[in-house]
């Protein structure tokens, strides 16, 4: 089971990321001052995780036990997925995920941002 403390150790190792916290409590990872991962909302258990997605893994992955579209994102049009419960995917598969998250949110960034952060 991921903890809060060891999602924010693996976000923070990703290339250019911060952390504020929002929203209720959640702590969100920004790359460049867009989103690419969140998660907090949790009574105890795993932290609900959110993270963006390509659009094939996002028909693929939001029908999955312990998975759904992010709410508010996925009703805007956006391909995102949030985990419900750790017994949806292991740890290092969300990790995974949420380094494409990361990928994804820095490719949409301009070009002149991505140089000034490091990611060109």
């Amino acid at each position: 089971m991921m903890s809060l403390d060891a999602y924010d150790t693996y976000c923070a190792s990703l290339p250019a990321a911060t952390k504020v916290v929002q929203w209720g409590g959640a702590h969100v990872w920004k790359v460049g001052g867009k989103v690419f991962a969140i998660a907090g909302w949790a009574d105890g258990e795993a932290p609900l995780v959110t993270f963006k997605v390509t659009p094939t893994a996002f028909e693929i992955l939001k029908d999955q036990p312990g998975l759904r579209p992010a709410p508010y994102l996925a009703s805007r049009g956006l391909t995102w997925i949030q985990r419900t419960t750790d017994h949806a995917m292991h740890d290092q598969d969300l990790c995974r995920y949420i380094a494409e998250s990361h990928r994804l949110v820095a490719a949409g960034l301009t070009r002149k941002l991505q140089r000034e952060l490091g990611l060109a």
